[in-house]
């Protein structure tokens, strides 16, 4: 665990430079607008420990897979997300020598993320070998309020001398991903320009077609004064930059504004993209660098009217959950149905910036309760926009009628991840977006999407369920073998108890709303029947078989669900008693060691009972939450948010708040030493669910919000916003009890400990401890 990030509510603070955290911090000082972002490299030259992200929504590589023998229904790429044209770059020569931080003597240096207004500021103050000594000033961010465009204010001055500086604001489109299966390079160069202070490349990825046009505009002051700097264009392949030299004088700074676009072939014609680029920077320039910096600091103050949440009296805590709000909203605005959330946002490449069930199983909470609905109702459109796929997946594994496997990795909807065992048996992925189905119209009570598209989904997915199981003469029950959990920690599992008890409630599901849409919307479901030959007879027969006679592993002696067959014949050494030289055991190990052991990289069985939880008593939480609990290394940052939330239900105050503080500091501390590779944007939603799940205690039953709230011990107070069927609300625990505003002009009647309150429109209700 590191600790040399600064405390603080709303800021992101580094002071000093330590060249070994460098790639920790690229991730965690990260910018994003939902359409493009970048990693917090430097915009001078850096030739250090690096790794250089820029990255435009929806542009991706089928990269091919690498392994060692080919098997049926093996994906044949694997899709990524590119490392895009630099377009931050500003290299700055002083008297003959490179500004390089990696070259120099560093007397100051800070980092700061304002996530109140959504911009990175960094100062420092450095010497060169050739003794030169300057500060420098950078701020920029990729605008909210015009989410094509970014725009950077760079100030240098001479501290110690009069003379010359070379300074060449460049877009560079030779890039290559770090994660490269053949190190090779996936854009083609369609053209190039520059002039008097512009510059632009417009690339072309190799398969895929996408072209993507980035584009500057660039200002010089000097001693605050507009002059003409008399750039001279310079041009190399997929490069272009804009040079000039000047005459410094001591003290007297030297600001360079730099205005820039990225546009996609997604969002424009690619023919026109010169001249939609060309129009974009002259309007953006004509704001200028203070109204755009205003503009996103508006655009921000609105987000966070939404779905800040205020804890008081611990700030640490603060700063955690602000920080993980804050890359979700960078990630992901909800404006096309096109776009996903990728396990690292715009933070970093790996998992090749792919949907996973991350999206429904964790995103979708905090979207429900934050955004317009429409924000997630598009998340769940991409996956109905991409059924057909999935039934072809599920075919190129031998599964027919219609049965569909949705991808573990994907882009457009083909299987694209490059391990055998989570593309072939990793298949729980299905359940999550069966239950994100369940948890939209249960939230929104949007009922007619099951008629218009839910419905057609989870036929697909019981289809492909009830192909999936066997009968198993021996124990006289259905049985799902060869699977591998969210534990990825045992591959090639008979009986998972979570893809058993998921696959199940799916078909359960699906019977129930099958009946429903039958009954309200005849001609639509009549319509569905045709065009999935669909028999409801026969179908629903046997999931409702499969249903009455699945087999759950259980052991009576200890009264908790077994992980899967055979979990008790490993070895039961609790974590507690692991050596700290062997932590994280997915850095340590060797798999087959990791395999053989007991140890669960994330919530398995206590997934299934926080989706499931109604279903069992207080007892059997408690049961199985001790005994999985400490045999759980936490090394998926999928799992201590769960872990919080149930701990919260418990009542047991410390390991909730000890979980709650592991997964918001997850990367601000970098606990399980991977921070470098971008931060876990998806889990940040679980810190979210953490809060307002967890200590918040919120669910929907029976179409009502319902809280049970409780206050840690370490907080004064906290205070969250939940939006629910046209009410804004803000709930508020403190030490006095629990105040519920109304922000909108809806009434609603909400339960909290049991009891019903009316809230009025704008008004509150205030319940004393």
């Amino acid at each position: 665990m590191k600790d040399y990030i600064k405390v603080d509510e709303w800021k992101i603070i580094e002071e000093g430079f330590d060249p070994h955290y460098n790639k920790i911090s690229e991730s965690i000082f990260s910018l994003g607008n939902g359409r493009m972002g970048q990693r917090a490299n430097f915009e001078e030259a850096y030739s250090g420990d690096t790794l250089q992200g820029n990255y435009v929504a929806g542009v991706y590589y089928p990269d091919k897979t690498r392994v060692g023998w080919w098997k049926n229904g093996y994906p044949e790429y694997f899709a990524k997300v590119l490392n895009a044209a630099n377009w931050i770059g500003i290299d700055i020569t002083i008297e003959g020598e490179q500004l390089d931080l990696a070259q120099c003597t560093t007397q100051q240096f800070s980092r700061e993320l304002n996530m109140k207004e959504g911009y990175l500021k960094r100062t420092f103050t450095a010497t060169t070998k050739n003794g030169k000594q300057v500060a420098v000033e950078s701020t920029r961010f990729c605008s909210m309020a015009d989410d094509e465009t970014g725009a950077i204010r760079y100030a240098l001055t001479p501290l110690n001398f009069s003379g010359e500086v070379t300074i060449t604001p460049y877009i560079d489109g030779d890039v290559k991903n770090k994660d490269a299966n053949y190190d090779e390079k996936f854009w083609d160069e369609v053209k190039k320009g520059t002039s008097t202070n512009g510059a632009f490349v417009q690339l072309r990825t190799k398969k895929t077609g996408f072209e993507v046009a980035t584009g500057m505009l660039v200002s010089i002051l000097q001693n605050n004064q507009p002059i003409d700097a008399g750039f001279k264009p310079v041009e190399k392949e997929k490069y272009v930059a804009l040079q000039t030299t000047l005459q410094v004088k001591a003290n007297e700074p030297v600001t360079i504004y730099k205005f820039a676009a990225n546009l996609s072939s997604q969002n424009h014609p690619a023919d026109q993209l010169e001249e939609v680029l060309n129009d974009t920077l002259q309007r953006i320039a004509a704001k200028g660098f203070d109204t755009m910096l205003a503009e996103q600091a508006a655009a921000w103050a609105e987000k966070w009217k939404h779905n800040d949440i205020i804890i008081e009296g611990d700030a640490s805590a603060q700063q955690g959950i602000r920080f993980n709000i804050f890359q979700l909203n960078q990630t992901y605005t909800g404006e096309d149905d096109r776009l996903n959330i990728g396990p690292k946002g715009f933070t970093g490449e790996k998992y090749g910036g792919s949907t996973y069930w991350d999206t429904e199983a964790y995103c979708v909470p905090f979207y429900l309760a934050t955004a317009d609905q429409k924000v997630t109702r598009n998340l769940l459109l991409y996956r109905y926009k991409q059924l057909g796929k999935a039934i072809e997946n599920a075919a190129s594994l031998g599964f027919n009628n219609g049965a569909a496997l949705y991808p573990m990795v994907t882009m457009d909807g083909t299987e694209c991840h490059n391990e055998w065992e989570i593309t072939f048996e990793e298949i729980h992925r299905n359940g999550a977006i069966a239950y994100a189905i369940f948890n939209y119209v249960r939230y929104t009570a949007d009922d007619a999407y099951l008629a218009d598209y839910g419905l057609e989904v989870l036929i697909a997915i019981s289809r492909f369920w009830s192909q999936r199981v066997n009968w198993s003469d021996d124990k006289q029950q259905y049985v799902m073998l060869g699977v591998t959990g969210p534990n990825e920690y045992e591959n090639n599992i008979n009986n998972n108890w979570y893809t058993s008890k998921l696959a199940v409630w799916c078909m359960k599901y699906t019977l129930e709303v099958v009946k429903q849409v039958k009954a309200n919307e005849p001609d639509k479901y009549n319509a569905l029947a045709t065009k999935i030959n669909f028999s409801i007879d026969s179908e629903t027969a046997k999931w409702s078989n499969i249903v009455e006679q699945m087999y759950y592993p259980y052991s009576e002696k200890l009264g908790v669900f077994l992980q899967q067959d055979g979990y008790l014949d490993k070895e039961q050494i609790l974590v507690k008693d692991l050596p700290a030289a062997d932590r994280p055991i997915n850095q340590k190990w060797s798999w087959d060691r990791i395999l053989r052991s007991c140890y669960i990289k994330q919530a398995d069985v206590l997934q299934g009972i926080y989706f499931f939880e109604d279903e069992y008593d207080l007892e059997t939480i408690r049961r199985n939450f001790d005994f999985y609990e400490p045999r759980t290394v936490h090394e998926s940052s999928l799992s201590p948010c769960v872990h919080a939330i149930l701990a919260a239900k418990l009542g047991d105050e410390a390991r909730a708040y000890e979980f709650y503080l592991r997964t918001s500091r997850l990367d601000l501390d970098d606990y399980n030493n991977d921070t470098e590779d971008g931060c876990h944007t998806t889990s940040m939603a679980g810190t979210w669910m953490s809060v307002v799940e967890g200590f918040g205690g919120m669910r929907v039953k029976d179409g009502k919000l319902s809280f049970q709230p409780f206050l840690p011990a370490k907080w004064n107070s906290f205070s969250f916003h939940v939006g629910f069927r046209g009410a804004l609300l803000n709930i508020k625990v403190s030490k006095e009890g629990v105040q519920i505003t109304n922000h909108s002009e809806a009434e609603i009647v909400v339960i909290v400990h049991g009891k019903e309150q009316l809230v009025k429109a704008n008004a509150d209700v205030i319940l004393e401890a």
